[in-house]
């Protein structure tokens, strides 16, 4: 294949595809390109805490999706912010840090998936964790990513303290080995400043050598050849490939949207001697519509009302 060849290839600098980028090129013989379609995370609205209140509507930031007319919803479009810049959603969301319930990565486990039970996975999200708190059993202290304590406010302990009355216990850590109850969430932040993925990454990283970063290029298309894959890009009108010199590739979220830019076939519509990196790449698309579909309805069924639902919006609309 022409063009630029790299160890791997990484689409989309976001929430994953930065973390990515940033530990391959830990090993100083790895070779990284990281590919994102937005630009480099120099607005000032990105670091201030409370400025998503213009980055979600800003669309040279933000991908500003809606999905498919829900029918759950009375065929309402619900908005679906997505971050189009270094740091991807992490750069421009509501900085709730949030793991998910014990109880979920434990059934994970039970349903066959090695490695993905709740003690499985600690260590990596201790490893991520700078917690203003320090580190314990539970919380790493010096990880990349910061985290912070919001400030009481007579509103909310008010609040808290009605939903005590009530029998609701206070939770003083929803990221501990139980999430019921009520208290403050903790944000991605530190000293006052939002805690990208870029920041916490990708700041450090981006003056190593082996890794290249290339803002503005839009991934249109996954090129296989059954030994190597490739993406072709789009940045500045100028249409350029950058092969991965490894046979597997690793998958962000912009990577999956690639895959359906270039019709990569589903499995059913396979033909003999075709490659099963093909099937892989179309199954993880699909999956990627049908889950978004799956979470609409169930938070119908459980809330009655949707407000900035995680629905995705079908990637070949």
């Amino acid at each position: 294949m022409e063009g630029d060849i790299a160890h791997y290839i990484v689409v989309g600098a976001g929430s994953a595809g930065a973390v990515i980028a940033a530990r391959l090129t830990e090993d100083p013989k790895v070779s990284v390109v990281l590919l994102e379609a937005g630009g480099r995370d120099r607005n000032l609205w990105l670091h201030i805490p409370l400025g998503y209140g213009k980055t979600m509507t800003d669309a040279r930031v933000n991908w500003m999706y809606k999905t498919e007319p829900e029918p759950n919803c009375a065929g309402r479009e619900i908005f679906w912010p997505r971050g189009k810049v270094l740091g991807g959603t992490s750069a421009i969301n509501g900085l709730v840090y949030i793991r998910g319930q014990v109880e979920d990565f434990d059934h994970w486990r039970q349903l066959g998936n090695e490695g993905w039970s709740f003690e499985d996975v600690l260590p990596h999200f201790k490893r991520a964790e700078g917690n203003v708190r320090g580190g314990d059993d539970l919380h790493g202290g010096d990880g990349p990513l910061g985290v912070s304590d919001l400030e009481s406010h007579p509103l909310c302990e008010a609040f808290i303290a009605g939903a005590q009355e009530a029998g609701i216990p206070r939770n003083p850590d929803f990221n501990g080995r139980i999430q019921e109850g009520v208290g403050y969430f903790q944000l991605t932040t530190r000293r006052g400043f939002r805690s990208s993925t870029s920041v916490a990454y990708l700041r450090k990283a981006r003056s190593r050598p082996n890794l290249r970063i290339v803002t503005g290029a839009q991934a249109t298309r996954v090129l296989l050849d059954g030994k190597t894959i490739a993406f072709e890009m789009v940045a500045k009108l100028e249409v350029r490939n950058y092969s991965a010199a490894v046979e597997f590739q690793l998958l962000s979220d912009e990577e999956c949207k690639s895959i359906n830019l270039s019709r990569t076939k589903p499995i059913d519509a396979m033909a003999e001697g075709e490659t099963a990196q093909t099937v892989c790449l179309a199954d993880v698309a699909e999956a990627a519509k049908k889950t978004a579909a799956w979470n609409t309805r169930r938070a119908v069924e459980l809330f009655s009302f949707v407000t900035g639902l995680n629905a995705a919006v079908p990637l070949d609309r």
